[in-house]
C-alpha cells in the first residue's frame, strides 16, 4: 500500500461527505492533514490491511465496567479494577471496556469535559496502560456530543479559540418534528454566546450538546482523539450515539449516509495504521437499521446486538422461546472480517427500540410492568407526534429474572445463568457486564441519591466487601461468578464458539429453545439447547440429529450422551453444550 492510494482513497471519503458543504480547503489537503493526523506520512511503512480478516476467535470475552465500579478506599479505582480482574476474571475474561475515563459533567461520564486526560477521581493515563498490558482495552469514542461545561462550549460562548465553531445549532423556527429522539427533553437548548442567541442542538440532554461534523476541523479532532486512545494502548473503539452524528434539518437526523461514510473514513484511517485495531458502533435502534453499520465489511468490524437483550429477557419470563427463535432466524451471519457484539446487560438498560416491529406493544407493555413488578424502572422517549414510548427498563439483569409473568420464583439464579448459557454460544463475540459477572441486585439507593433510573445499574462495589461475598459460597455473588466463569471456561476452549462460526436455528417447540454451532473446520458441532421454561422438559434426540458414529458428551455437566438414548429431560432453565469433541 503506498500513500498515494492511501490518500486518494481518503479523498474519495472526504467527497462523499463535503459533496454538500463548501470547505476553506480542498479534499486533498484535508486528506493530507487527517492522515497525518493519525500518525503516518509518506515515510511511514503503511499497512495493506486484508479483507474479510477475523481478528478475534472463541477465546475472545469483553468485560464491561466503570473504572470505579470496584473501589478501595487505599488506592485509585482504576488500580483496584486492575487487581480485581487478575484475581477474579484472569482465566475467563481477555478484553475489557472501561466506560468513559474522562473528565465529565453528567451522564456517568457520557458527558465528556476533556477527551484527553483520566479522570482524576479513577487515576491516570498510566493505570490505563497498566491494564491494557494485560487486557485488550476497549475505549469508549464519545463522538455525537461533548459536555456543556467543557472548554470547548466555553470558547463556542466566547466566539473564540478551539471548539468556538464545533457546535451545530438550529432555528426554533425550523420543522424540527421529523428528528428521532431517544429522550424527551427540548431539542434546542437556547445559549447566550457573544455572538447573540444560539439554539444548540441536543439529542440526549443540555448538558450534551451536539458536535457539527460539517467543520472538518470537528474531524479531525477526533481522528487526533483516537490517535492519543491507540497510544496509551486502546485496541477496541466503542462509537457512542453515532448513529445521530450527521444532522440534516428536515430529516430524522439518523443514520444519514454520512454518519456511514465518516465510519468508513475512521475504519480506513485506522486499519492502515494498525488493522487488528476493532471498531464497535453502538446504534441502540431499530434491528434492521443497525445491520447496516457493517457497511460492506468496510464500516464496524462489529455491532452491538441490541435485539437480544429484550427478546431474551422476554423469552424467560414469558416460558415462549417463538420471539426469539424468529428472529434468529431472520438474522444474516456476519460476514468474515465482521462480527456480533452480543450482550445481554449494560451499564444502561434493556433497549426497547430494537424489539419494534418484533414484539407487539402488548408484549413490550407485558415485558415493561413485569419489570416494573420486580422493582425495575422505566425511561421514556418522544415520538414524532408528541406521546412518549418507553424507550428502556433500568434493572440489574439478576433481577429482571427473578421470576416470571406470574411473579418472583425459586429459579433466579438458574435463569440467569440460562440466559448467560445462550449468550455465551451464540454467533458473536461475547460482552459480559460486571454486575452480571458479580450477580448484583437493584441499587435503589443510588436511584435515589442520583434521581437517575440509570442509576439502578450501576453499584459501586468496596473491595473487601465483595471479597467477602465472592468468598462465601452461600452468596449469591459466589454463586453466579463460581457458574459464570466454568461457563466462559468451557466456551472458550471451543472452536466451534469461534464468533464467525455456522449457526443455525433448531425447531424444539416454543418451551425449548435450540441452536447448532459447527467450528470453522467442520470437525466440532455443538447442539446448545435450553429448556426456557420454569418445567421440565423433554427433548428427543432424533429431532437434533446426532451423528450415530461420533461419540457425544455435554460440554457442561461431562455427561457421555450414550448411543442407545433416545431423548433427554431438561430441568427447569437447564442448558446443555452436546458435543462430538471436548477441548477444554
Amino acid at each position: 500500500m503506498t500513500w498515494q492510494i492511501l490518500h486518494d482513497k481518503v479523498c474519495h471519503h472526504l467527497k462523499f461527505i463535503y459533496a454538500d458543504v463548501p470547505l476553506e480547503q480542498s479534499y486533498e489537503s484535508l486528506a493530507t492533514d487527517l492522515i497525518k493526523t493519525i500518525g503516518l506520512n509518506e515515510d511511514s511503512p503503511i499497512t495493506s490491511p486484508r479483507p474479510h480478516c477475523n481478528y478475534w476467535d472463541e477465546d475472545d470475552i469483553i468485560m464491561i465496567t466503570y473504572g470505579d465500579s470496584v473501589i478501595d478506599d487505599n488506592e485509585r479505582p482504576l488500580t483496584t479494577l486492575n487487581r480485581f480482574l487478575h484475581t477474579y476474571c484472569k482465566n475467563t475474561v481477555n478484553n475489557v471496556h472501561i466506560l468513559p475515563f474522562f473528565p465529565y459533567s453528567s451522564d456517568d461520564g457520557f458527558s465528556v469535559i476533556d477527551y484527553s486526560s483520566v479522570n482524576e477521581s479513577l487515576g491516570n493515563w498510566d493505570d490505563i496502560e497498566a491494564i491494557s498490558k494485560d487486557y485488550g482495552l476497549m475505549a469508549d469514542l464519545v463522538i455525537n456530543h461533548c459536555s456543556a461545561r467543557s472548554v470547548w462550549f466555553d470558547n463556542f460562548i466566547k466566539g473564540e479559540g478551539t471548539g468556538s465553531d464545533f457546535f451545530f445549532t438550529g432555528d426554533p423556527d425550523d420543522d424540527l418534528s421529523m428528528v428521532t429522539r431517544p429522550r424527551t427533553s427540548p431539542l434546542l437548548r437556547e445559549t447566550e454566546t457573544a455572538d447573540g442567541t444560539k439554539h444548540v442542538w441536543c439529542t440526549f440532554s443540555h448538558d450534551q450538546v451536539d458536535f457539527d461534523f460539517r467543520n472538518p476541523k470537528v474531524l479531525l479532532t477526533f481522528v487526533d482523539i483516537i490517535r492519543l486512545y491507540i497510544e496509551k494502548g486502546a485496541k477496541l473503539f466503542r462509537l457512542d450515539a453515532v448513529a445521530f452524528l450527521w444532522k440534516i434539518v428536515g430529516t430524522n437526523c439518523i443514520n444519514l449516509d454520512q454518519t456511514h461514510e465518516v465510519i468508513r473514513l475512521l475504519r480506513t484511517l485506522i486499519e492502515h495504521l494498525d488493522p487488528s485495531i476493532i471498531i464497535i458502533t453502538e446504534t441502540n435502534i431499530p434491528n434492521r437499521e443497525n445491520l447496516t453499520y457493517f457497511g460492506n465489511a468496510n464500516e464496524a468490524h462489529a455491532i452491538y446486538n441490541f435485539s437480544l437483550p429484550p427478546l431474551l429477557v422476554n423469552t424467560l419470563v414469558t416460558g415462549d422461546c417463538k420471539y426469539l427463535k424468529s428472529w434468529m432466524m431472520s438474522m444474516p451471519p456476519a460476514q468474515n472480517g465482521t462480527a456480533y457484539f452480543n450482550f445481554i446487560a449494560s451499564h444502561d438498560g434493556i433497549g426497547l427500540r430494537p424489539a419494534e416491529g418484533l414484539l407487539s406493544d402488548d408484549e413490550i407493555s407485558t415485558l415493561v410492568s413485569t419489570m416494573q413488578s420486580f422493582g425495575g424502572k422505566v425511561s421514556w422517549r418522544a415520538t414524532d407526534n408528541g406521546q412518549q414510548k418507553p424507550y428502556e427498563i433500568n434493572v440489574t439483569l439478576f433481577d429482571a429474572l427473578q421470576g416470571t409473568t406470574k411473579g418472583p420464583d425459586k429459579w433466579q439464579i438458574d435463569r440467569f445463568i440460562c440466559a448467560h448459557a445462550i449468550m455465551l454460544g451464540l454467533e458473536g463475540i461475547p460482552g459480559l457486564y460486571i454486575h452480571s459477572l458479580l450477580g448484583t441486585s437493584n441499587d435503589y439507593e443510588k436511584v435515589e441519591n442520583t434521581g437517575q433510573n440509570r442509576s439502578i445499574n450501576r453499584r459501586r462495589w468496596n473491595m473487601t466487601e465483595l471479597e467477602s461475598l465472592l468468598d462465601s459460597p452461600f452468596s449469591q455473588h459466589h454463586k453466579v461468578l463460581t457458574r459464570m466463569s466454568q461457563l466462559i471456561r468451557i466456551r472458550k476452549a471451543q472452536p466451534a464458539f469461534h464468533p464467525n462460526a455456522t449457526q443455525f436455528t433448531l425447531q424444539l417447540g416454543g418451551q425449548v429453545f435450540g441452536y447448532w454451532r459447527q467450528s470453522l473446520d467442520r470437525k466440532q458441532s455443538i447442539f446448545c439447547i435450553s429448556n426456557i421454561s420454569d418445567k421440565e422438559q423433554s427433548v428427543l434426540l432424533s429431532d437434533i440429529n446426532l451423528i450415530g458414529t461420533d461419540d457425544w458428551i455435554d460440554l457442561i455437566t461431562r455427561d457421555q450422551i450414550a448411543h442407545d438414548t433416545h431423548f433427554i429431560k431438561l430441568k427447569p432453565y437447564q442448558v446443555v453444550w452436546i458435543s462430538n469433541q471436548d477441548f477444554e
